[in-house]
């Protein structure tokens, strides 16, 4: 069992040995002596609760906070695999505080680039969900209490690939139909997984459950419709393709911005919930207003008016000249620059 990862982290709890006798205290720093005398007493170091690092100022970027909550969501799935716990308290104070805390950045397109899987996709990818779902939460007024859930529920709706093979994950290639047949049962081992953990909501596990179910019957596992499926599950749902369709993943690159508008507004993966894909798309959209995008054809240009009829081709200004999107079709935004 390595310590290694909670070395200079400062203690939340006494650390007891099962004899019930303090070996650390509360607020205590673990350096290399404290984590030899718990290697000695046999502590199980996912035991070991630590504080949550400090909040780091809203203007600056998220990407380091992102960082360091993938590596907790990689701790997290490495803890399951070894005891099978949902250690529901450590997650509740010290995970969720920083995706509520990145889903509060003020500027969305660095937001979103940042939480964007570039490498490690399983871990990049329930931050990116967690830190959209709780977006979308905000924007629709949710109350705290169910905000709270819903960052919850996103964050971990995933949790069930700990019960699928590595090799199935990083797959570069096509799965055969008995591979992602396994791949799909992912919703059901989440729910089973969180099922038994005690003190959690079970909208939470609905939503490890249901978040690849779509509106029409067509989703997995159980082929639920429109008034089957829990609110949250939809939020997730939508969150989960966006991010997923933006990312690179082990057998894609990411979409390219036009592409990802287009394919959502379609229904190209599924029937969501067309309320949450609009707000969700208008948002981004209307985002792109005095930024800088990248063109199909090359070049960079500055969004000047968003068109009501046709957003995604709004007028923009390359060097001292305008170009109206909506007259020259073949020309597509490609990617948000700054």
């Amino acid at each position: 069992m390595s310590f290694e990862h909670l070395s200079g982290k400062k203690v939340k709890f006494d650390i007891v040995n099962k004899n019930g006798a303090v070996l650390v205290p509360a607020d205590s720093v673990l350096n290399s002596d404290t984590l030899r005398l718990l290697q000695q007493h046999e502590v199980n170091p996912f035991d070991v609760v630590v504080h949550a690092e400090k909040e780091a100022p809203a203007h600056e970027s998220p990407s380091k906070l992102i960082q360091e909550a993938a590596q907790y969501s990689k701790h997290l799935f490495d803890r399951l695999n070894y005891d099978r716990k949902v250690p529901l308290i450590e997650i509740k104070n010290q995970f969720i505080p920083v995706v509520r805390q990145i889903s509060r950045h003020p500027d969305l397109f660095e937001l979103f680039e940042s939480v964007k899987a570039k490498d490690e996709y399983t871990h990049q990818h329930n931050i990116g969900v967690g830190v959209l779902s709780t977006m979308i939460g905000q924007w629709l007024n949710l109350e705290e209490s169910e905000l709270a859930l819903l960052s919850l529920a996103a964050t971990l709706h995933d949790i069930g690939k700990v019960r699928i093979p590595q090799e199935l994950l990083l797959r570069p290639g096509k799965l055969t139909k008995e591979e992602f047949e396994e791949m799909k049962r992912h919703t059901i081992y989440g729910y089973e997984i969180l099922k038994g953990t005690i003190g959690l909501s079970p909208r939470v596990m609905l939503v490890a459950l249901q978040h690849h179910e779509r509106l029409d019957g067509s989703g997995y596992p159980l082929h639920l419709k429109k008034g089957e499926i829990d609110f949250f599950s939809q939020i997730v749902a939508v969150a989960d393709v966006f991010h997923a369709i933006s990312s690179r993943r082990p057998y894609h690159d990411p979409m390219p911005f036009y592409k990802v508008v287009t394919l959502m507004r379609q229904g190209s993966f599924g029937e969501l919930n067309p309320e949450i894909v609009s707000l969700l798309l208008d948002k981004f959209i209307y985002a792109m207003l005095g930024r800088q995008v990248l063109l199909s054809d090359g070049r960079v240009a500055e969004v000047i008016h968003i068109n009501s009829f046709d957003d995604l081709h709004p007028l923009v200004k390359i060097e001292d000249s305008l170009l109206d999107l909506s007259r020259n079709r073949d020309i597509q935004i490609v990617q948000i620059l700054g």
